[in-house]
């Protein structure tokens, strides 16, 4: 390996919100975490559920009908040989006029 292009790899004090410290060697000497494997949903067993229920109603108790959720209606797409021929029949039935030379 080349010297002096390498990062120093010291020992490390990983830190947790929760309190729990563990040691570790890194190329930083203390690392801070919101959540580890000791207090992580996932790991423990315990999930915390937010309560999202209410949310639509919500806002629309606040702010009114005016953005009350609709229902959205499915859009009835056209073939291409529909539009192919309405175009056809559009450009058919202009008609063309020519200008008279002076």
């Amino acid at each position: 390996m080349k010297e002096g292009i390498h990062p120093k790899y010291v020992d490390c004090t990983v830190t947790c919100a929760c309190g729990y410290t563990f040691k570790t060697r890194s190329t930083k000497p203390e690392i801070k975490l919101e959540i580890c494997g000791n207090c992580h949903p996932f790991f423990t067993g315990k999930q915390k559920f937010v309560d999202t229920a209410g949310r639509v109603e919500k806002f629309v108790k606040k702010y009114g009908e005016k953005f009350a959720p609709t229902a959205r209606t499915k859009k009835v797409k056209k073939t291409k040989t529909e539009k192919i021929k309405k175009t056809t029949e559009k450009i058919l039935s202009t008609k063309t006029t020519r200008r008279k030379k002076k």
